[in-house]
């Protein structure tokens, strides 16, 4: 958003969600004095100048002026301004389609039979008061609950889930698999915080450790920091991973600090040999245990969205595994399942992908689930089975933009096969 017109055009949009807001400020904060009015106001505007200069700030300076860490915050706090005023003004959009409505009955009908008016008797309040408070209230709490976020984006779960096959060669019952995805090495600032989540999957004493996509946001300098602690992983059965649509640099500006896109690429596979993972490349594995064998097929990135990378080829990781009872499939993406995998390699029992992250936003209690990116992405989090099939998408290990996590919290998934 660098160019003018772009610019120009979100701060239009800033100044006008935040003109229409104030409305709703002036509403509810009639009924106080002259001076609470003023400072009320002028905070208001304060908080909006503050957020105008960050987006400037944000746009024209690079990423060494502020640093990683202070730029990601400023865009977040760019953001939860903007999505609080935007969810608040359904509110007062919704009173004022009512006001309309109620205007134009009021010269179609009579005055005697008009409809009642909306403001309150005795000690009560109006409507257009009660739906600008609600809408306030509505937008400081996405807020709130945006820079309460902040503090979950290393706070790690522990998924468990146990798997059933009835295909699945009898070694193989009862072996642990660790999945973890979107790693986006780029965002964290914080390696005391990601040792914390290394521990949490030393201590499971997996057997398998499968990784699928993302493990930096652009450069593979960006896992420099934490080559040491990556590489503390271990597994008796090996640690397997593939590519995400992060991992290609299709996000950055090339040559970046002298490296050319496709060098980057050719120094992340490196990475991935320096910290002990056997990255798959469209190809796959053959696992061992007890005399008995499955495979492993691991793809580059393949998506069924137009604006992601279809570089992965299953076709070719899969020649060759026709015999094996029991197949396993890393591919990153998630819509990757329905668009290719049930249609035409129906004997791939369990797919492993990341991508969606949950949005980092979203509700999960006991028996319902919603993020945003439900709308987008038909398997978004979790597991999902269909026939003798089964997808299960990781949440993700780390974050990207929005600096933390509300409601769905990185992820390290343990797999039980039984």
């Amino acid at each position: 958003m660098r160019s003018p017109i772009g610019v120009i055009i979100f701060i239009s949009l800033i100044l006008l969600l935040d003109t229409y807001f104030f409305q709703a400020i002036k509403t509810i904060t009639q009924p106080y004095s002259h001076r609470y009015k003023n400072a009320v106001h002028t905070v208001y505007w304060l908080i909006t100048g503050i957020t105008i200069l960050s987006f400037l700030l944000f746009v024209y300076t690079e990423q060494d002026f502020f640093g990683k860490t202070a730029r990601a915050y400023m865009f977040a706090f760019v953001m939860a301004v903007f999505l609080a005023k935007l969810i608040g003004i359904t509110f007062f959009l919704v009173d004022d389609i009512r006001r309309l409505v109620q205007f134009g009955i009021g010269k179609m009908i009579p005055k005697a039979n008009a409809m009642p008016s909306a403001t309150a008797d005795g000690d009560g309040i109006s409507r257009s008061t009660f739906l600008s408070w609600l809408g306030v209230a509505a937008g400081s709490t996405l807020f709130g609950s945006l820079v309460y976020g902040f503090t979950n984006k290393y706070n790690y779960m522990i998924k468990n889930v146990q798997l059933s096959f009835v295909n699945l060669p009898g070694a193989f019952r009862g072996l642990k698999i660790i999945h973890i995805s979107d790693i986006h090495s780029g965002s964290f600032n914080d390696p005391k915080g990601v040792a914390k989540g290394i521990e949490m999957i030393l201590e499971q004493k997996p057997d398998l450790i499968l990784f699928t996509g993302d493990l930096v946001n652009d450069m593979a300098i960006e896992m420099d920091p934490y080559k040491d602690l990556m590489s503390r992983l271990n597994a008796p059965m090996g640690i397997y991973s593939v590519l995400g649509n992060h991992d290609y640099g299709d996000y950055a500006i090339w040559p970046n600090k002298g490296v050319t896109k496709e060098q980057n690429l050719v120094n992340l596979k490196q990475v991935h040999s320096d910290i002990g993972w056997r990255l798959l490349m469209n190809e796959h594995v053959v696992l061992e245990k007890g005399g008995e064998k499955i495979a492993l097929l691991g793809i580059e990135n393949w998506s069924a969205k137009g604006r992601f990378p279809k570089h992965g080829k299953l076709d070719k990781a899969y020649e060759g595994t026709a015999s094996y009872p029991f197949k396993i499939l890393m591919s990153h993406d998630p819509s990757h399942w329905d668009a290719e995998v049930k249609q035409q390699y129906k004997d791939i029992n369990l797919t492993l992908s990341g991508h969606t992250h949950g949005m980092q936003f979203g509700v999960e209690i006991p028996g319902f689930k919603w993020s945003p990116v439900q709308y987008l992405y038909k398997q978004w989090a979790g597991l999902y089975e269909e026939a003798n099939q089964k997808l299960y998408v990781n949440r993700g290990f780390g974050f990207i933009g929005y600096p933390g996590r509300v409601g769905i919290l990185p992820e390290i998934t343990l797999i039980e096969l039984v």
